[in-house]
């Protein structure tokens, strides 16, 4: 479930080496990992490996003699004189008694599947010229391609298309995957993306202590709030939601049923009076409370079993949704800020931040859409405008002390210790309105049952694009609570808890 960049690869491989396995060694079972994808792939017929200079070009070759040993038809491109390579890929090079066809995109011919071994995932730098011109060819001969490391021309750590990329069918890495596989573009990129054991062992990641992950159960497991025999409805905590006014009551009521379903106990709509009618007319086990005003909020949080807050859901944008934020902080809740609750601290996000900040421990997450997190980091995006979603996710929560919640197909989620996890299982039906209040409630659902911030806001990523992926298609945003309990069910079994 580590997420390694570049570098932090780079130092897997090192340790691997100075612990007494040879660089070689190393890229010989890559490229053994490679040679079984490919036969999986094709198991007839011609086999193209389009080689760069660097290990992933050794790779290549490696892969290449592989296949070649296995009796399968197998042709090798190099992008560079075979004079050039050196250290570990001259050496694979050397394991490769076959012929070496030109530099020419013309002589990708039409293969039965092509192995891109141009360039690993360190890329950093514009593809031009001769690969630019190979890319494009491999792209347009309609062939099956299975990269290795990453598609060349995807960066690593950030996921960005250097000018062009491969559209692979499959790409097989090795230890560990890096950022750019799961954060996008670099994911559409990828195909099915295996990961191959190249005798690095684990311990190597002591060492390392990578702070970025994909959002997967293993993640968050240990602290998910499995119901006890012995439980009540208080121990299951309870979760209040801000309802707007009368026309804008909608997305409070979502964000309600999404918290009550991911697990509170009980849950609270504090409703304005000229709505109260129409929230309890439209709740059933969610309760109501009259909530006029912030002073009458503050009231409410006096009961000290109220545990968690969702603020935005159709809130209203303005001073009154400040001072309700203002009061679930000096409250020292959980604490869930989404849609009109980061607009209403846009022009005064700094307010927001000193604030979080005087908290010891702050157990408040902002989930901002991609124009909301603009608005409110504004400055952040003009200092760093190369910066990718992981860094931008990682700067933001810095700066506000809070948990961050990027959204998106590859939403983000930073931790102002420098943790992150990116979540890879959202379906495009998710892009769908009143979405982002079900997460909201489904996160402080969790905030409700005491899990931790960050991993509060990594399990309701996770289990907002496990409901998409298990309704599928003709998504609404209220069906989204009546999947949960599946969801939760696969959940368990996935784990091993009984129910």
């Amino acid at each position: 479930m580590e997420l390694l960049t570049v570098a932090e690869m780079a130092s897997a491989d090192q340790a691997a080496i100075a612990g007494g396995t040879s660089g070689f060694s190393l890229m010989r079972s890559a490229g053994q990992a490679v040679a079984l994808a490919a036969e999986a792939m094709a198991e007839r017929g011609r086999i193209l490996v389009v080689a760069g200079r660097g290990n992933n070009g050794g790779d290549g070759f490696i892969a290449a003699a592989e296949l070649a040993a296995r009796g399968r038809d197998v042709s090798v491109i190099l992008l560079c004189d075979r004079a050039s390579l050196k250290g570990d890929a001259a050496f694979a090079a050397e394991e490769w008694t076959g012929a070496v066809l030109p530099c020419d995109p013309q002589a990708i011919g039409k293969p039965n599947l092509i192995i891109d071994a141009l360039f690993g995932a360190g890329l950093n730098r514009p593809v031009k010229g001769d690969p630019h011109e190979m890319i494009a060819a491999m792209n347009a001969s309609g062939v099956p391609i299975l990269s290795v490391d990453l598609p060349s021309g995807i960066n690593g750590d950030t996921g960005e298309v250097m000018g062009i990329a491969v559209e692979a069918s499959a790409t097989v890495t090795f230890f560990r995957r890096k950022p750019g596989h799961l954060l996008l573009p670099g994911r559409t990129h990828c195909g099915d993306a295996d990961v191959a054991d190249i005798g690095i062992d684990t311990d190597v990641l002591d060492k390392i202590a990578p702070k970025t992950f994909e959002n997967v159960p293993d993640l968050w497991a240990d602290v998910f709030p499995f119901p006890q025999v012995d439980g009540h409805k208080y121990a299951r905590g309870h979760a209040v939601v801000v309802s707007g006014d009368l026309v804008s009551t909608g997305a409070a009521r979502l964000a309600a049923r999404a918290a009550l379903r991911a697990g509170a106990g009980l849950v609270t709509v504090a409703s304005p009076r000229d709505a109260l009618a129409v929230n309890a007319a439209a709740l059933t086990a969610v309760m109501v409370r009259e909530t006029e005003t912030p002073k009458q909020f503050t009231e409410l949080l006096a009961d000290k079993r109220l545990k968690a807050c969702v603020i935005g859901p159709g809130a209203g944008v303005g001073e009154r949704t400040r001072e309700i934020v203002h009061a679930a902080l000096s409250a020292h809740r959980g604490l869930v800020l989404d849609a009109d609750a980061l607009t209403s601290f846009a022009s005064v996000p700094e307010t927001l931040s000193a604030e979080i900040k005087k908290q010891n421990d702050p157990q408040v997450i902002l989930t901002p859409h991609d124009g909301e997190f603009g608005r409110l980091f504004s400055g952040l995006r003009s200092d760093y405008p190369q910066g990718s979603k992981l860094e931008h996710a990682r700067l933001a929560a810095v700066q506000s002390g809070a948990v961050v919640l990027l959204k998106g197909a590859d939403t983000v989620v930073a931790a102002p210790d420098g943790r992150a996890a990116i979540t890879a299982n959202a379906p495009p039906w998710l892009a769908t309105a009143g979405s982002g209040d079900v997460l909201a409630g489904i996160i402080g659902g969790m905030l409700a049952q005491g899990v931790p911030a960050f991993e509060a806001a990594c399990i309701g990523a996770w289990m907002h694009g496990e409901t998409g992926q298990e309704f599928g298609p003709g998504l609404i945003a209220e069906d989204l609570p009546e999947v949960l309990p599946a969801v939760l069910r696969n959940l368990y079994d996935e784990i091993g808890i009984a129910y």
